[in-house]
């Protein structure tokens, strides 16, 4: 339970950070910039097996590129980098995958509120000598809030509910320390053969979804707040 919650934070947090971040760039004007979006797609456009075949090479203990990097190109190192087989740097490893893997996800939802946005709004800010961060808060922000708010119920729903990343990479492991709430009822389900048990730890999940989805509700009543609409 505890690693579901943080696994979720942490990587809907990094996710939201740079996606955000990632998607005001692409929103300006340079070259071949329809090449750079669909570009920044490749990641969420492979399968998340393949994803996760191609992390499990990365962490690898023995042949992984960055230990490879760290020791025998940078020097930084004298062994290599066990990613995989403790609990802390196992979960953080994931946590690095999904993030990875939502980033596209993200980018290109939240781009796409950002062009709805009126570009007189920002000229009209900058005529009042609005800094950039001045924009960004009273205009950017206030406008993005209800896709914002649907954007990362998705994003919650994804990460809480992941499988195919954590089972491909860690199994649950070392020490079942990378369980999720679905990959714990598979393995106590499914592999244990207690269907009861597995039945019980994935209906836990439900009240945690159902709060979720409170992040759609009020965004959208911010949406009819700006269009002048009563909230129901």
């Amino acid at each position: 339970m505890f690693y579901s919650v943080f696994y979720t934070g942490v990587a809907t947090f990094g996710k939201f950070a740079l996606g955000f971040w990632l998607a005001l760039l692409l929103n300006n004007h340079f070259p071949f910039k329809s090449l750079i979006r669909a570009i920044v797609l490749l990641p969420w456009i492979v399968p998340t097996v393949l994803s996760a075949l191609a992390f499990w090479w990365i962490y690898d203990p023995q042949f992984s590129i960055i230990s490879y990097l760290l020791v025998d190109v940078l020097h930084l190192r004298t062994t290599n980098v066990d990613f995989l087989g403790s609990p802390w740097p196992a979960r953080f490893s994931l946590i690095a995958a999904n993030i990875w893997r939502g980033i596209p996800f993200v980018a290109i939802s939240l781009l796409a509120g950002l062009q709805t946005i009126s570009p007189s709004l920002y000229e009209a800010a900058m005529l009042d000598g609005a800094t950039a961060w001045q924009r960004f808060r009273y205009i950017t922000f206030p406008m993005m809030m209800p896709i914002l708010a649907i954007v990362m119920t998705f994003s919650i729903i994804f990460t809480f509910t992941d499988f195919q990343l954590v089972y491909a990479i860690t199994r649950g492991g070392p020490v079942n320390s990378t369980h999720l709430l679905a990959t714990l009822a598979f393995q106590r389900g499914i592999a244990g053969g207690e269907l009861g048990e597995g039945a019980a730890i994935a209906v836990s999940m439900i009240p945690f979804l159902v709060f979720a989805t409170l992040f759609s509700y009020f965004g959208l009543a911010r949406r009819k707040w700006q269009q002048g609409e009563a909230n129901d």
